[in-house]
């Protein structure tokens, strides 16, 4: 299947996203599952050692500044559904203002990020990576906060890892989350206007929220 920018933003609006294969398999099929994985944006949870991680610093956080090497990251491993049309599709995307990138640097290093699709107030994760212990689930520390200040009201991870469900994830049946879904595409998600807050400010508006 060839996919288009256009036909990937109508998807998501429908409730599906696309996967391919492998790497190497040119071809790309449409998800539906069942059960969809969702990460709600109150329930986020942060242990005592990922805040003592966050609260130490020594990273940043920084946003579209290098989406092709966060797709990249997430790509790199030996099992993946990003294929070169995905990749290309996304990076689409991305040029058009649909698609965003938060990234952990390190010593200018790249060490992890989360990618995906921004409709309305509903955020679809895509992927994530980690070069560098807990540089992912800082990264969506990072994203939570961030979707929260922007008015989301969704933030869809397709399905439920033991990863995700360790930070609050959980599966939802599927006539659920097109509900959600259809409560949040009307409404208006702002990604980009939000600041970064310091770990301490973030570590208390978690709390807040908890």
């Amino acid at each position: 299947m060839t996919l288009s920018a256009d036909l990937l933003l109508h998807a998501y609006a429908s409730g599906v996203f696309p996967m391919a294969e492998s790497r190497d398999d040119p071809d790309v099929f449409w998800v539906d599952p069942k059960r969809r994985g969702i990460l709600p944006l109150d329930g986020f949870r942060i242990s005592r050692s990922l805040a003592k991680r966050i609260r130490r610093g020594g990273y940043e956080i920084a946003i579209n500044t290098d989406f092709a090497g966060v797709v990249t990251g997430c790509a790199d491993r030996e099992e993946t559904w990003i294929n070169d049309e995905i990749f290309d599709r996304y990076a689409e995307l991305h040029d058009m203002g649909f698609a965003h990138s938060l990234e952990v640097w390190q010593d200018a290093e790249l060490i992890g990020g989360v990618y995906g699709v921004s409709l309305g107030a509903a955020f679809f994760g895509e992927s994530m990576f980690s070069r560098r212990t807990d540089a992912s689930k800082i990264a969506l520390a990072y994203l939570v906060d961030r979707l929260n200040a922007g008015g989301y009201i969704l933030c869809d991870t397709q399905f439920i890892t033991p990863h995700l469900a360790s930070l609050g994830g959980r599966e939802i049946a599927r006539a659920r989350y097109r509900r959600i879904l259809a409560e949040a595409l009307p409404q208006s998600g702002d990604f980009l206007s939000p600041g970064i807050p310091d770990p301490q400010l973030l570590l208390q508006r978690r709390t807040q929220t908890s």
